[in-house]
């Protein structure tokens, strides 16, 4: 019946037993059928990996009946690989030992520890000498290394698991001494760093011959590079396996009087190596204390010195880099314990390196053939890779501790640095100082900022010109002149990109006179781009005014034109003509553009002068959707929020009952159809500000879901208004030169007003009635509307006809609101009505004489004063006096608006 089941979907718990059953019985090789498709392997990873075939757990509750299938599936599938695995078909078995690693990943914990140990001793008997197939005893040293990985996460098995490993080291080093497969070393090599990694202790008594055997071969010269790396990183793992100081350090003093040796055979003639050795060994064996054991041991040495002869020097300079990666590997990779870093020896065996350029004095001529002097030459840039590498490892392992040595590192780099000229070595000191400026701050950039500048300067000449080549000064200036040209006369010169008329002739001149100088690689300007963003964000506000104008200038014309040929994708850049990788092009254009944002945010004494340009450029950047461009173009524009709308906000946020909860915060409603309702309500103004009473929403909380919806009557309301008046306010308001905060709020914000207002329509001119206004907000809404009056109608009196009273109109809610005689008293249940009416109409009429005023020739507008007379429980009544004089104005009293 089990021919029958069926499964509902995809995540079917019964879906899984089928899936692996159909894998056993049609990917998986057995005894009695031929394997004669390797490659079906991969797929069936794939599928064990996709599905969790071996996970053996479920989110839901599932029936048991179905857990016991899929269990005894499981079973099945181990059953099988285990018969491979001792299958004496080579390839069977090395198809069951791969699956067997990929089960050992993907089981469940429970049948894992249950049946670590019987695996183990199968893989382990795959690497010892029954076994002679090279793959099979790669794919078991692989396996070996997926079980320690996976045996690394239970605790509760420690000693069992140490004693596991410690079986495994005899083996592993037969590997490395008697085979002489170099894809079996790699393998070996892998799974003792694994073992050194995770249970460093099972290595600690045999640590003598695993450093013989791992310094023969890399002593030896017959790896490929790849394997002689693999080599190096586990012989700087050793000292783990003890994890004290006292390891470290004697394996990294080994290692360095290595390689102050090899130097001497390699340097010979170059330089006068015995100074330079006694130098390095003094910091290294202080006077009196005997020299550490030779590295690798006794045995090692004799091997070396019968070889000394035969050693040509590309095995020499090839243990030197090698042994150089090794101290950089020691000094960056995490040790348990706390060591003391020899700086001093380093910094001299560095120094050592880097300054040997190839050249001669006349008293070591005889002792260099030119053969000898071609070769050095040709490997002279690798050594100062690995020199540069090793100074990056001391700086980052060393630190801020680095102060005392600052000194010498910072001479040393700028000498280096003004010799070097290969791209590869500018890129690694770029990066140094990169390293140096983050760590060591502000005083570090004081001493490095007219290195980095000036360097910077010639390395960015092509590009900041928007030449093709590296420029001359005509052409700078005429990049320079295109970049400033002003933006706004009209929209077509919005975007600079490129030189006006003017310039065309001259510029194609000196293009054909900078053909001969070198291009620069785009690897160096990114090094000398993100240099130049570490020097402005470290010391970009500290005594650079020598440099800070010309480095602005700068970095906003590289961004400029690095962006002029179209902003770098991966997809678009797929079929451009370029020989540089499209990967290069995008960390150019990251790198500019980092460069960019901290010139602009970098503090100086005046703003940024190239804000605009830039904030058009990450304008331009944000649009290129789901590149990296756009996602740093959107963090720059809002780390320059603070430039564009600086503003003081409070230190304490004092809580409000305003707000909603987290979970009603999200609770939006929108307009099923927003297109139609946006054709049907064309008022600027939302929801409750024109027209009648409306049925409010469902959500009295959603303002935004109220603002947007309106009805006709809306429409109609906001057609009513004349439009002269808006035309005279708006001339009124350009011939005073600005605009007022308040103006604008209650023009652009209409919601601040109460709910309910309404704004009065061309026959209301002399009528009495005003909207209807919600008691709680008749204070806000005259304040308000009393400032906005200010702003529009300066210098007129606002008179009670009663008690003759000259009011000022900027103090008009306090004289109006304020219960004293002479004034307006409010009382009873009338105060919730007069009083609303009274003041909507006062700025009603008050907005509309201000229009008529401003619609007057100049001679009487000026001279125009308004009169509003008010009587109790009357009407409201606007009067015009043309022939007032200029004494009618009440003096302007200084003072606070409560004070008496």
């Amino acid at each position: 019946m089990a021919v029958f089941e069926h499964f509902q979907n995809l995540y079917d718990i019964r879906l899984k037993p089928r899936l692996l059953r159909s894998l056993i019985r049609d990917r998986v090789p057995d005894e009695k059928h031929p394997f004669s498709k390797p490659s079906e392997l991969s797929i069936v990873v794939s599928a064990v990996k996709n599905h969790g075939l071996l996970s053996e757990s479920s989110r839901e509750a599932v029936d048991p009946k179905h857990m016991e299938n899929w269990k005894s599936s499981i079973d099945a599938w181990i059953e099988r690989l285990l018969l491979l695995v001792s299958s004496k078909m080579p390839d069977k078995c090395w198809a069951g030992i791969c699956l067997l690693g990929l089960t050992c990943q993907e089981c469940s914990s429970d049948r894992f520890l249950a049946s670590y140990s019987v695996w183990f001793q199968k893989l382990l008997a795959q690497i010892q000498p029954p076994s002679d197939s090279h793959f099979v005893k790669v794919a078991s040293c692989a396996s070996l290394a997926d079980l320690f990985t996976r045996l690394s996460g239970f605790s509760n098995i420690k000693k069992d698991v140490t004693s596991h490993a410690g079986k495994l080291i005899q083996p592993v080093l037969k590997l490395l001494t008697d085979d002489s497969s170099g894809a079996v070393w790699e393998g070996a090599v892998d799974l003792l760093c694994s073992i050194i990694n995770f249970f460093p202790s099972s290595v600690h008594r045999h640590y003598e011959s695993v450093e013989a055997a791992i310094v023969s071969k890399i002593m030896s010269g017959k790896c490929d590079s790849n394997i002689s790396k693999k080599f190096v990183h586990c012989l700087a793992l050793l000292p783990r396996s003890k994890g004290d100081e006292d390891s470290w350090s004697l394996m990294l003093q080994k290692i360095l009087i290595s390689i102050n040796v090899d130097l001497n055979d390699a340097f010979q003639g170059l330089e006068e190596a015995e100074t330079k050795s006694n130098e390095v060994i003094k910091h290294l064996v202080p006077p009196g204390k005997e020299p550490p054991p030779p590295l690798g041991g006794n045995k090692m040495q004799g091997e070396t010195s019968n070889q000394a002869t035969e050693m040509s020097e590309q095995l020499i300079l090839h243990r030197i880099s090698m042994l150089m990666l090794c101290c950089c590997r020691m000094l960056t990779n995490p040790y348990p314990a706390q060591v003391i870093v020899p700086v001093r020896p380093l910094l001299v065996l560095v120094g050592r390196v880097l300054m040997v350029d190839g050249s001669l004095s006349q008293s070591l001529l005889p002792f260099l053939t030119v053969m000898q002097r071609e070769f050095i030459c040709s490997e002279l840039p690798l050594l100062h890779l690995c020199g540069l590498d090793l100074l990056t490892g001391i700086i980052k392992r060393v630190r801020s501790q680095l102060l005392p040595h600052a000194a010498d590192v910072v001479r040393l780099l700028t000498e280096y640095f003004r010799r070097c000229a290969l791209p590869a070595l500018r890129v690694k000191v770029y990066s140094i100082l990169r390293i140096l400026l983050i760590s060591m701050g502000v005083g570090m950039a004081q001493y490095l900022a007219q290195e980095v500048v000036s360097n910077a300067l010639v390395d960015l000449d092509s590009i900041a010109h928007g030449c093709g080549e590296a420029s001359s000064t005509p052409c700078s200036k005429a990049a320079s002149e295109g970049l400033l040209l002003p933006s706004y006369r009209k929209r077509k010169h919005g975007t600079i990109t490129g030189f006006s008329e003017e310039q065309q002739g001259g510029v194609g001149t000196e293009m054909e006179a900078v053909k001969g100088k070198p291009i620069t690689p785009i690897a160096v300007q990114t090094a000398a781009l993100q240099a130049l963003e570490a020097l402005l964000t470290v010391g970009g506000a500290l005594r650079s005014e020598c440099w800070r104008q010309n480095v602005d200038l700068l970095l906003i014309t590289v961004a400029t034109n690095a962006s002029n040929g179209g902003w770098a994708n991966e997809e678009k850049d797929i079929f451009l003509l370029s020989d540089e990788p499209t990967s290069t092009r995008t960390d150019f254009q990251l790198a500019a553009l980092r460069a960019l944002l901290a010139s602009l945010l970098s503090p100086a004494r005046v703003r940024p002068p190239y804000l605009s340009q830039g904030l058009e450029l990450f304008r331009r950047g944000k649009q290129e959707t789901g590149t990296k461009v756009a996602e740093f173009c959107a963090h720059a524009l809002l780390a320059l929020e603070v430039l564009m709308h600086p503003r003081a906000l409070p230190l304490v946020n004092f809580p409000s009952g305003d707000h909603p909860d987290f979970g009603q915060g999200f609770n939006c409603k929108f307009p099923k159809n927003i297109f139609s309702s946006g054709l049907k309500n064309n008022s600027p103004f939302p929801r409750g500000i024109l027209g009648k009473d409306e049925i409010e929403p469902e959500s009295n909380d959603d303002e935004l879901y109220s603002s947007w919806l309106g009805n006709d009557e809306e429409t109609e309301a906001s057609a009513s208004i004349p439009d002269k008046h808006l035309e005279s306010r708006q001339e009124l308001s350009e011939k005073d030169g600005r605009l007022s905060t308040e103006d604008h709020q209650a023009e652009k914000h209409p919601s601040d007003l109460p709910a309910g207002a309404q704004f009065p329509k061309e026959g209301d001119r002399g009528a009495t009635d005003a909207a209807h206004m919600e008691t709680g907000g008749i204070k806000d809404s005259i304040m308000a509307q009393s400032e906005r009056v200010q702003e529009i109608i300066p210098n007129n009196d606002v008179r009670l006809q009663d008690k003759d009273v000259m009011v000022p109109t900027g103090d008009l809610t306090a004289n109006v609101v304020e219960p004293n005689k002479g004034k307006i008293e409010s009382s009873g249940s009338d105060s919730s009505k007069a009083t609303p009416a009274l003041s909507s109409e006062i700025n009603n009429k008050v907005l509309m004489a201000a229009a008529d005023a401003n619609a007057l020739p100049s001679d009487q507008g000026s001279l125009l004063t308004t009169s509003i007379v008010i009587e109790k429980g009357k009407k409201l009544v606007l009067e015009y006096n043309s022939d007032a004089s200029k004494d009618s104005f009440p003096d302007i009293v200084d003072g606070e608006p409560d004070s008496d």
